[in-house]
């Protein structure tokens, strides 16, 4: 036995295409809908010839009566005979009879019928004889009645009562009782042979005409089909199978702004994804050893900086403490050298050295009191402020100095930078050691520059960022690395080396960063970068 999906293969021996499902649905529906069309006209002109038909035979009905009148009021029987004749003579009327109250033929075109009586519950006489009742004036359509001739032809008759009129009752040859209605009837018989070849014409036109426009209707449905559905759809198909192959370079032009043209739209539009997203790997694979290599040097990076503030935090607990125990006596050499220059009975000779003993101490004190401040704990005081007031105020303390005689400030401060918090004192000690450490690297310059500039940042939190650029002779590249570091300097006997690493500290509270970038000849570069002011910063309790 078959199962169900055998049968089903065997019954369609191959997959059917989308046009050719739509179009065995549409013309489905289309001959469904015409021929219910069609059924129900012809039902409808079927009912209206016949209602036509009622109506004339009830004109030829009135027009006999009123045709015969004159000649019923004088008695002239034999001329109304002649005249009911002849309109019998016309074509498709079978016989036309008059029946008189009696229910006998009085006259019919059919002699074989005179004068036999008609019973009441004949289909003439019933249209006004209801059981129980009598009916003057039935409506139209009851006195109509459909039936079949002993020689088996379709007719169909119609009766009209004849009204006792008032020159009826009055006529002196035979007149009649008023009291009475009706005085008899008219009773009409036509063949339906001209009704049916007129209902078979129209029918059958209007056949001819459904399965013309089943015709139309199918080949315009399938012609559109094509063009509108059919065609996309082939083409999104062709388009995904050039897909499935991985040819990413195909393109595809939408046909039409309608949902299939959104879809081919959208179907081009993942192809270029594909495309950029298959030339984003290749492109990463290329790229892969460099970004690794990139990768490790920033780790190597962030692990020296990570070493640098370990050091810098070991060293200052170290220097802390040497520093104090060194303070006590370094006070004591100031005080007792101090007095003892000022001691009359010393000998003028040793004047100068002792003076020269209290400006070293003076300087040792200098270099522990810097030693204080590289081992302090840094906790800045945070206010909203404006780095480019910041920048300007610092230097304003410094540009008159010496230092600066020869260097020409070139200040290009953005206008849309947003604020920060930051201890304006802190920075400003940051600004003013890279000012001086710019002026003394330029003071034997005939002509310096220093640039300060300030920008927004371009990283995603939309922090500031100052550079600072000298063109001085600038640092080599091994001590660049060591510009940081606690006590290393390149002024050799005129610095302490501490000025850098307190300025590292600084800004790293702040949580921002200090680089340095520098050529020889060309001039060293310091760029700094703060983060912006934000809610969370403003309320933070630990700022």
């Amino acid at each position: 036995m078959l199962k169900p999906d055998q049968l089903l293969r065997q019954l369609l021996p191959r997959r059917f295409s989308l046009i050719q499902k739509l179009t065995i649905l549409t013309g489905t529906v289309v001959v469904l809908f015409m021929t219910l069309f069609a059924w129900v006209n012809i039902n409808n002109l079927q009912k209206l010839l016949v209602n036509n038909t009622i109506r004339d035979l009830d004109n030829l009905a009135s027009t006999i009566i009123r045709m015969t009148h004159h000649q019923m009021l004088v008695d002239n029987r034999v001329v109304v005979y002649q005249m009911i004749n002849e309109v019998a003579n016309r074509p498709g009327i079978e016989r036309i009879r008059m029946i008189n109250r009696s229910g006998v033929i009085v006259h019919s075109t059919a002699t074989d019928e005179i004068g036999q009586l008609l019973d009441q519950k004949a289909a003439q006489c019933n249209l006004c004889h209801k059981p129980g009742q009598t009916l003057i004036r039935p409506p139209l359509l009851e006195r109509s009645r459909f039936f079949t001739l002993p020689n088996g032809k379709q007719v169909m008759g119609l009766a009209k009562a004849v009204q006792n009129e008032q020159s009826c009752s009055t006529a002196a040859c035979h007149a009649h009782v008023a009291s009475t209605k009706v005085l008899g009837v008219v009773d009409i018989i036509v063949s339906l042979d001209v009704l049916k070849a007129d209902l078979a014409s129209y029918r059958n036109r209007i056949i001819l005409l459904t399965v013309l426009l089943i015709i139309l209707l199918g080949a315009s449905l399938t012609f559109f089909t094509l063009h509108l559905v059919n065609r996309p759809v082939n083409e999104l198909l062709r388009h995904t199978a050039r897909l499935a192959q991985g040819q990413l370079d195909c393109e595809m032009t939408p046909t039409s702004n309608d949902e299939l043209g959104e879809l081919m739209r959208a179907f081009q539009l993942m192809t270029n994804n594909l495309r950029q997203a298959r030339n984003d790997l290749e492109e990463w694979g290329r790229t892969l050893e460099e970004k690794v290599r990139d990768r490790s040097e920033q780790l190597q990076r962030m692990q020296m900086q990570l070493v640098h503030t370990e050091k810098l935090a070991s060293l200052g607990e170290l220097v802390a403490g040497i520093a104090h125990e060194i303070n006590n006596p370094l006070s004591g050499i100031l005080i007792f050298s101090s007095l003892a220059a000022k001691d009359k009975r010393l000998d003028p000779a040793l004047k100068g050295d002792l003076e020269t003993i209290s400006s070293e101490a003076q300087r040792c004190a200098g270099i522990v009191k810097g030693l204080l401040e590289f081992a302090r704990d840094y906790q800045p005081k945070m206010t909203v402020c404006d780095i480019n007031q910041v920048v300007v105020d610092s230097l304003r303390l410094v540009e008159c100095q010496s230092v600066f005689q020869n260097v020409a400030i070139l200040r290009q401060l953005a206008n849309d930078l947003p604020l920060i918090m930051a201890d304006q004192n802190q920075l400003k000690q940051v600004f003013i050691n890279i000012f001086i450490n710019a002026g003394q690297a330029m003071q034997d310059l005939k002509r310096g520059e220093l640039k300060i500039i300030t920008a927004r940042a371009g990283d995603p939190a939309g922090g500031v960022i100052l550079r600072i650029s000298d063109s001085g002779y600038g640092v080599p590249e091994e001590q660049l690395g060591k510009l940081f570091d606690p006590f290393f300097t390149t002024k050799g006997t005129g610095g302490t080396g501490l000025g850098l690493s307190v300025s590292y500290g600084i800004i790293q509270a702040h949580g921002g960063t200090i680089t340095a970038e520098s050529s020889i000849g060309v001039g060293t570069t310091f760029s700094i970068s703060l983060p912006p002011c934000t809610d969370s910063n403003q309320t933070d309790p630990g700022v």
